[in-house]
């Protein structure tokens, strides 16, 4: 058991209870990957199945032959009609449009300079991307900065276990702030919420 868990083991036992029964939260991830390409994966991954959307990344990947990547510039001088032949939608083309325009302009920094913000500069930065909410950018902050207080109270995952495991209702205020008592720990809260809604945690993969 490592310190996020003997944390919320200690302040609350129903936690206690069934965090020895789960997968332990992992305390190391890969915190190398750019958000940029991480954006406009999770851009192209959005409501579409996991097969699916790798299908049309790779197709997308597959358009710039000459590169592991395509480089911001890549994107914007890419006719829109050779995107959408990858399968992209005109909305998600012109997001990953404007990630990259917001890469160019720094508002999207690389992974070194965005690890040294704090959650809501990054929140705030990364969210200003046509196409990327806050959720899509907690699941970066936990799964590939690792940030150990990270507390989706949108995810309706999250609230699900939050709900089974407390038997009470959760608005997602009322999550954050019954939520509060679990810091400085709350992604390693939000890892085992998941697994109490006996549901799949979102995948570094999709990031």
């Amino acid at each position: 058991m490592n310190d996020a868990e003997r944390h919320l083991s200690q302040v609350c036992k129903r936690f206690a209870k069934v965090i020895p029964t789960h997968e332990a939260f992992p305390t190391k991830f890969e915190k190398s990957k750019d958000p940029y390409r991480a954006l406009v994966r999770s851009v192209v991954f959005q409501q579409l199945s996991g097969k699916a959307a790798n299908t049309i990344h790779t197709r997308v990947l597959a358009l710039f032959p000459d590169k592991e990547h395509p480089d911001p510039e890549d994107l914007l001088n890419a006719p829109d009609e050779l995107l959408r032949s990858a399968g992209l939608s005109r909305q998600k083309t012109a997001a990953l449009k404007d990630i990259a325009q917001k890469r160019l302009d720094g508002i999207i920094p690389p992974s070194r300079a965005l690890a040294r913000l704090d959650n809501e500069e990054i929140i705030e930065r990364l969210t200003a991307a046509r196409g990327v909410g806050r959720w899509t950018v907690e699941m970066y902050l936990i799964f590939t900065l690792g940030r150990p207080d990270v507390l989706p109270i949108d995810d309706l995952g999250v609230r699900k276990g939050a709900e089974k495991l407390y038997k009470r209702e959760f608005t997602p205020k009322a999550l954050g702030a019954y939520g509060e008592r679990w810091a400085p720990w709350r992604s390693a809260a939000a890892w085992h919420l998941w697994r109490v809604a006996d549901t799949q945690t979102p995948e570094q993969s999709k990031l």
